[in-house]
């Protein structure tokens, strides 16, 4: 395996590494430590915020397959953050009702 071979490879596996996080923090998988479903949407959202980070800083130096998989990866975490937010959103009630 050549250098540019292995690092595409490592950089799949980053991103590979912050998608499984993100799917942890948004309650979609389990936490292999803890073995339960667990929901931090702020920590999803840091981890969102780093692949959009890692996207932004390697504009240009990525080749085609690379770029493409960070997009969709992106995409996905995206869709699934604004359905756990809604949800959350749903579960909680107005203000108002909570004072009754």
């Amino acid at each position: 395996m050549n250098v540019a071979e292995k690092d595409t490879a490592l950089f799949a596996s980053l991103v590979m590494m912050f998608h499984s996080a993100t799917m942890q923090h948004l309650g979609k998988v389990k936490n292999p430590l803890s073995d339960k479903i667990e929901r931090d949407l702020d920590q999803a959202q840091m981890t969102i915020d780093m692949l959009e980070m890692l996207d932004r800083k390697t504009k240009g130096n990525l080749n085609e397959d690379e770029a493409h998989y960070l997009g969709n990866v992106l995409r996905e975490l995206r869709l699934n953050y604004v359905d756990e937010r809604s949800k959350k959103s749903e579960e909680q009630p107005p203000k108002d009702e909570e004072q009754s």
